[in-house]
């Protein structure tokens, strides 16, 4: 059924931009990602290779050579996506690119959607959905500010915080259950003051963290600023 894509299917897209370039980046991940690049990639057998290693050859098929490049091998769960997963570095030519793209196609992946590798990073717990919105801003960061910021989220400032109020809040969440379970009792675990503490505490926090929303968007999106006046030069007839 065409249309229909399988959580496990491999895929593939070009890592760099589009373009002549020195070199070009074309990325697979799923769980066939090294089986496929075994079928066209002349060299050693990568299914036999370690995680995190670079390998020369070339790419093609039959006596058809499309180029020389290196191959990295990531196998699960040592990869961006927690799937096994290969980079080929080949030279930047478009047409090399295509014809490269098309070949993998042809052996079995397809594809990838836009967004699909951090999707599947997301989907199989490499990071959150705070941490993927990350990796966008700090592609696309514009100043140093904007990179520092999105590094600092992607790499769990903003998630850690987060998960730490919420274990603090459960912990008193069992607390006060502990002490529903036992009312007959004349015993107080969950103190009142504590309890006064901890959502201060969070509103604090939360109060802190709507404040900086708007210095945020000035970071990542810039302040939208019109110049105007009189031309410092003009043009004088003589």
């Amino acid at each position: 059924m065409s249309g229909i894509h399988l959580a496990d299917d491999t895929i593939i897209a070009l890592a760099t931009p589009q373009g002549v370039s020195g070199i070009a980046v074309i990325r697979l991940s799923g769980k066939d990602s090294i089986k496929i690049t075994d079928k066209v990639f002349i060299g050693k057998r990568l299914s036999d290779q370690p995680t995190h290693t670079v390998h020369f050859g070339t790419i093609g098929e039959q006596d058809k050579i499309i180029d020389e490049v290196l191959v990295t091998v990531f196998k699960e769960p040592n990869a961006f996506t927690k799937e096994n997963s290969t980079e080929i570095s080949c030279h930047g030519s478009p047409v090399i690119v295509r014809q490269i793209i098309k070949l993998f196609l042809k052996c079995g992946a397809r594809l990838a959607e836009p967004g699909e590798f951090t999707k599947r990073a997301f989907m199989n717990g490499r990071f959150d959905l705070a941490q993927a919105e990350a990796v966008a801003d700090l592609i696309h960061a514009e100043n140093d500010n904007a990179r520092q910021a999105a590094l600092n989220q992607m790499r769990g400032g903003f998630s850690n915080e987060i998960a730490h109020l919420r274990e603090e809040l459960i912990h008193f969440a069992s607390l006060v259950e502990l002490e529903l379970d036992f009312g007959e009792e004349d015993v107080e675990f969950a103190k009142r003051d504590d309890l006064l503490q901890l959502v201060e505490k969070v509103q604090s926090y939360l109060a802190r963290l709507i404040d900086s929303f708007d210095q945020g968007n000035v970071i990542k999106n810039g302040i939208p600023t019109v110049i105007a006046g009189k031309p410092n030069a003009v043009n004088q007839l003589y």
